[in-house]
């Protein structure tokens, strides 16, 4: 996470394991910043981290139209964070994924949801998982 809608102006840091984090509005886009804290902050997670979550995450999903109710309350804790189409600018790359291979846009979670840093994925050992874990950040 620290997607191209939200490092404009804001402040961020890395996650590390144990983090305490909130699910936070940035401007027009969503994110995690530490619980309580009194300015706006930023965590960024890099692709493959596990969180935990105090209680089942829910997300509003707008792809969902005439199939149901557009908000999904799943039954998962846990969550691995992902990013999708980094090589596309000026678009939301952060995704979580749940234990069933259910995805969710990070901007789509509900604000307030807080959840635990569980685990940072392994250092890279090849240029492939470099690039996988490569965050999508595009300034401009």
């Amino acid at each position: 996470m620290c997607d191209y809608s939200i490092t404009a102006g804001i402040k961020t840091r890395d996650a590390v394991v144990d983090d305490r984090l909130t699910v936070t509005q940035f401007g027009s886009s969503k994110g995690f910043a530490p619980r309580g804290a009194g300015e706006p902050i930023a965590v960024c997670l890099r692709p493959g981290t596990e969180l935990a979550f105090d209680k089942p995450v829910s997300f509003y999903d707008y792809r969902i139209t005439n199939k149901g109710q557009p908000h999904v309350h799943t039954v998962h804790r846990t969550a691995v964070f992902r990013q999708v189409m980094k090589d596309q600018p000026r678009t939301h790359h952060d995704m979580l994924e749940f234990p069933d291979g259910t995805k969710s846009v990070l901007s789509f979670l509900d604000v307030g949801q807080t959840a635990t840093v569980l685990q940072l994925p392994a250092k890279p050992k090849t240029q492939a998982e470099v690039v996988e874990q490569t965050r999508a950040e595009f300034v401009g």
